[in-house]
C-alpha cells in the first residue's frame, strides 16, 4: 500500500514518457474494455440527466439566455458567471457520481489489464465506507473547477490536468486521506501536465468519430478518453501488487 511519501517518490523519479505509446496503449486497451466504458458513459449520461432534472426542477438549473436579445458582452458574462454559481449543488453532486463511477471503471480496467478475475461493478464506490470522502472529493472537485471558470479559460485548462487524475488516484489508493488524493493527484498533473493534456486532447478526436455513427456512437467511442490517464498513472506509480517486471511482461503479451 503506498504512501503519499511513496507516491511523491515515485513521482518525483518517473521516467519520460513516449506520447505515442500513450496513445498506441489507450487505443490497443480500449478495444479490450469499449463496452465496459460503454455502460460508464451510460450510467454518467442517465445519472446527469436526472441531477439536471432534479436541480431544474427546484430552480437551480440553467438561469436565463444571453442571447435572447442578441448578441450582448455584458449579459454574456452575466449569464456566465451567475450559472457558474448556481450550479455549484449541482456540480458537487454531479463531480461525486462522476468520481465514484469513474474510479469504479478504472478498477476494471486494472484487473483486465493483469489479467485478474473481473469482477464488473461499476458501483464498487458506491459502498459506505467510500462515500464521505468521495463527497468530499466531489466538493473539492466543484470548488477548484469554480475558482477556475471563475477567472475563465486558461485557469481551467491547467487545473482541468490534475483533475482529471483524481479518480485514478482514488481508485488505487483508496486509503488516502481525501487531500492526500488530492496533492498526488496535482503532483502528478504537474508532472505530466503537457502530456496529459496532449494525449487526451488526441483521444478527445477520436473519441468524436462516435458521431459518424449517427451520433450514438460517440457513447461507444467516449471513453477512450480516460484510458491516457491510466497509463500515464500505471507507467510513474505502476499497479499495487504488480511488480514492475510483472507490468512489462503484462504489456508484452497482450501487445501493447
Amino acid at each position: 500500500m503506498d504512501t503519499l511519501e511513496s507516491l511523491t517518490n515515485k513521482i518525483n523519479n518517473a521516467k519520460a514518457l513516449d506520447f505515442g505509446d500513450i496513445i498506441s496503449n489507450s487505443i490497443d486497451f480500449f478495444k479490450k474494455v469499449w463496452l465496459k466504458g460503454f455502460l460508464v458513459i451510460l450510467i454518467l449520461m442517465a445519472c446527469g440527466f436526472v441531477v439536471g432534472l432534479l436541480f431544474s426542477f427546484i430552480g437551480l438549473g440553467v438561469q436565463g439566455n444571453p442571447f435572447v436579445e442578441g448578441f450582448n458582452l455584458n449579459s454574456y458574462y452575466d449569464f456566465y458567471f451567475s450559472n457558474i454559481i448556481y450550479n455549484i449543488p449541482q456540480g458537487i453532486l454531479v463531480s461525486t457520481l462522476t468520481l465514484a463511477l469513474l474510479s469504479s471503471f478504472y478498477r476494471i480496467c486494472k484487473q483486465v489489464y493483469l489479467k485478474e478475475n473481473i469482477t464488473e461493478d461499476y458501483f464498487y464506490f458506491f459502498k459506505k465506507e467510500y462515500s464521505s470522502r468521495l463527497l468530499m472529493l466531489g466538493i473539492i472537485y466543484t470548488g477548484i473547477g469554480t475558482l477556475a471558470q471563475l477567472m475563465f479559460i486558461i485557469p481551467y485548462l491547467y487545473v482541468f490536468v490534475p483533475l482529471s487524475y483524481f479518480a485514478i488516484v482514488f481508485a488505487n489508493n483508496p486509503h488516502l486521506t481525501e487531500m492526500e488524493v488530492v496533492k498526488a493527484s496535482f503532483r502528478i498533473g504537474n508532472k505530466k501536465w503537457l502530456i496529459t493534456f496532449g494525449t487526451i486532447f488526441v483521444t478527445g478526436i477520436l473519441a468524436m468519430l462516435g458521431i459518424l455513427g449517427c451520433v450514438i456512437g460517440l457513447l461507444f467511442t467516449m471513453s477512450i478518453v480516460y484510458l491516457p490517464v491510466f497509463f500515464i498513472y500505471k507507467d510513474i506509480v505502476g499497479f499495487d501488487g504488480a511488480s514492475e517486471i510483472d507490468q512489462i511482461g503484462v504489456r508484452d503479451d497482450s501487445d501493447y
